[in-house]
């Protein structure tokens, strides 16, 4: 039994080409001290926030592996939501594969093309700490088949979703756990038509920073790349970002909110 709720963010890793890189950046983007788990685990790395694991950086095992952060949603039994996935019309990428006493893992790839993992914790349930500086906050996958998805993903964890804004220039929903519509997990946005044709489907990782412009310009200075420049919003001010390895990700600070949430 996973420490989160089925169907919950519990984790959040990157694959990068150059470890030793990753730890230079977020190190000092967002503070975080590394804890190596050893060849045995191929050095898959704890990104630690005052000693709370946060996130985890990883190498590359092939060339062709995706530079990315990915999203892990809690599962009370991993095989069982594999045996979803596929019934729902989604892709295994690989799994569920037991790592160790530490949990349960797989990789599975949802009908609209975006990737994320699904984890039945063990000796590790996930984060230890979120909705802080250098934690995760949210997750929102950003899709262009939308029906599918929807689909899909009440399908296999049951999601509830509440639409926000028009459903037409702005199409954008909040999951929430079965029955409970306090229980926000993530959202999923249909993207625009204007977006190039070779940009994928993915989940996008937001974490929160205390100061959002200041956390742009040091993604700049350290070499990455500043992909939508900071904005206010009714959620927080973000910008959208890339470390200096290609990888995408989001920054907000929670604390500055501006206007109304659509459809409020």
């Amino acid at each position: 039994m996973s420490d989160f709720k089925e169907g919950a963010p519990c984790w959040a890793d990157v694959s990068l080409p150059d470890l030793a890189a990753g730890r230079r950046f977020y190190g000092e983007l967002f503070g975080w001290t590394f804890q190596d788990q050893g060849e045995e685990f191929g050095h898959y790395t704890m990104a630690q926030r005052d000693g709370k694991n946060a996130a985890a950086l990883m190498e590359k095992m092939d060339p062709s592996m995706p530079t990315a952060w990915s999203v892990y949603i809690a599962s009370d039994d991993a095989a069982k939501t594999a045996a979803k996935i596929t019934e729902a019309g989604g892709q295994l990428a690989f799994g569920p594969d037991a790592i160790g006493d530490t949990g349960v893992m797989l990789g599975a790839i949802d009908p609209g093309g975006s990737f994320f993992g699904v984890w039945q914790g063990g000796a590790h349930p996930g984060f230890d700490v979120v909705n802080e500086p250098g934690a995760f906050c949210w997750t929102e996958n950003h899709t262009r088949d939308a029906d599918a998805v929807d689909v899909f993903y009440e399908a296999v964890f049951g999601y509830d979703a509440r639409q926000i804004g028009d459903g037409a220039g702005f199409d954008y929903k909040v999951w929430t756990l079965p029955g409970d519509p306090e229980a926000q997990v993530g959202g999923r946005m249909r993207r625009g038509e204007d977006l190039p044709a070779d940009v994928p489907s993915a989940f996008q990782i937001y974490f929160v920073v205390a100061d959002c412009d200041g956390a742009a310009d040091t993604v700049r200075r350290l070499g990455g790349q500043v992909v939508m420049e900071p904005q206010d919003s009714p959620f927080g001010r973000m910008a959208i970002v890339a470390d200096d390895q290609g990888a995408h990700f989001a920054v907000i600070d929670v604390e500055r909110r501006t206007g109304e949430i659509p459809g409020q």
